[in-house]
């Protein structure tokens, strides 16, 4: 009797858990007890993972955003990093309840739902925020509409071309996609075409600013299919005053220090040494500096490069220019030492009686001195070329060809011949301002108005 008896409480104890298990329906980690009647029946035959108008037709889904903040940009990795308040839309007949009211519901109730697929397909990181709980917002309104906003930060690739850099605009994009449903499951549309995007207008950046953006609408085709992608594209300008002020008028004062040189005498070999070595190894560290900001790319010769490059150009030619200065001072000071020797033996044989003729001061010319004493030497050099001048007349050509030869090294010669070496820094003065002003007119033209 007592085995029978215990039969049957066992037996009465398993039907009344299997009631309860019933009645107390589980949704996730979510049950009856948890939830509010109306979610309750919202739940009830509701499966979340079958999308809206299952076999009916695509879910139409409506995308807006909100740019917080744009954090980082870089030009090393050419990327962007961006915290957005994300907000999609779209209606599931599942969910209408009577009323005109909306429900917000604990973010966490997610889990409960079915949500879109969306992601970013150029994001490199990116992370949700969950300070102090998960940042989501689920909102159902009476009709079965749901919305479904998120904060996230992202750091998303963007392609930037440097060529007139620092003088350049750079065109960003951020995209969303579905990764696994495609059109024939769910359509994207901005819900305001390009209000859609707010905060890009009051955003403050260090070296950028938004010059312009606008959305649209495009495909995603795959090997797998097609699929509803929105694209937001922005315009960002840099501001070039921060490296005007950095880099652009630190290489022009350079430039400038380096001319002073033309200004101190060529004697002063230290000084003028000094000048142009130290100029050109600060702009060696100048440029060096200007490039560890931006990426080692030899596809990009950078408008800042080509600056520098010139810069660099009319300093270490200022330096070249007192070594040619000094080389012809040099060689004017040998000449002139010539002189003042042959002067002097001229004087010492006005003394012993003679008079010596001297000609030719030019330093490309010979000196003869011939005297009284030597002119019967010179009646006999005569009479020997008259004596020699019937064979020459009976041969026209001989020698013409090396007379040539050598009047056009002559010639070619006086060319390379500063009769002034100072005249060298006199020129200097004008030559190199007048062509550092005409070449900085070009680049200055060619970046910012071609």
């Amino acid at each position: 009797m007592s085995v029978l008896m215990h039969s049957i409480l066992i037996l009465g104890l398993t039907f009344t858990h299997g009631a309860c298990m019933i009645h107390n329906h589980h949704w996730g980690e979510w049950n009856d007890s948890q939830l509010q009647p109306t979610i309750q029946k919202l739940m009830k035959g509701y499966n979340r993972y079958l999308r809206p108008n299952f076999n009916e037709g695509p879910v139409e889904i409506g995308m807006s955003l909100d740019i917080a903040s744009i954090d980082a940009i870089s030009e090393i990795n050419m990327d962007y990093t961006a915290t957005i308040f994300l907000r999609q839309r779209w209606r599931d007949s599942r969910l209408v309840f009577p009323g005109n009211e909306s429900v917000s519901l604990d973010g966490r109730l997610v889990s409960l739902l079915w949500i879109p697929d969306t992601f970013i397909p150029d994001s490199k990181r990116s992370f949700l925020h969950d300070v102090t709980v998960e940042n989501r917002l689920i909102r159902i309104f009476s009709n079965g509409t749901v919305l479904y906003a998120l904060r996230i930060t992202a750091t998303i690739a963007c392609n930037m071309d440097l060529t007139k850099y620092p003088m350049d605009r750079q065109v960003c994009t951020l995209q969303l996609e579905s990764w696994g449903y495609n059109l024939q499951d769910v359509v994207f549309y901005w819900t305001r075409g390009n209000d859609s995007v707010k905060g890009l207008n009051t955003l403050r950046l260090a070296q950028y600013s938004i010059e312009s953006y606008y959305t649209s609408v495009s495909e995603a085709v795959y090997e797998t299919g097609q699929y509803p992608k929105l694209v937001l594209h922005f315009a960002l300008r840099r501001n070039v005053l921060f490296f005007i002020l950095e880099t652009y008028v630190p290489s022009v004062l350079l430039v400038v220090l380096s001319w002073v040189s033309f200004w101190i005498s060529q004697s002063s070999v230290p000084a003028r040494t000094c000048i142009g070595v130290t100029t050109v190894l600060t702009m060696t560290t100048l440029m060096m500096g200007a490039r560890t900001s931006l990426p080692n790319a030899n596809c990009f010769i950078k408008a800042i490069d080509v600056y520098l490059g010139i810069c660099f150009t009319f300093i270490f030619g200022a330096l070249l220019e007192y070594a040619f200065a000094h080389f012809y001072t040099m060689q004017h000071q040998t000449v002139e030492d010539v002189h003042r020797d042959l002067l002097r033996e001229l004087s010492e044989s006005n003394r012993n009686g003679t008079i010596p003729v001297v000609r030719s001061t030019q330093p490309n010319q010979s000196v003869e001195i011939s005297s009284s004493a030597g002119e019967p030497a010179e009646r006999s050099a005569e009479s020997d070329a008259q004596r020699h001048a019937g064979p020459k007349e009976t041969m026209p050509g001989q020698g013409c060809g090396l007379s040539s030869v050598r009047d056009a090294s002559r010639r070619a010669a006086s060319v390379f011949v500063v009769e002034n070496p100072h005249n060298i820094d006199r020129h200097s003065r004008t030559v190199f301002p007048t062509a550092f002003l005409f070449v900085n007119v070009l680049y200055w033209l060619y970046y910012l108005f071609l």
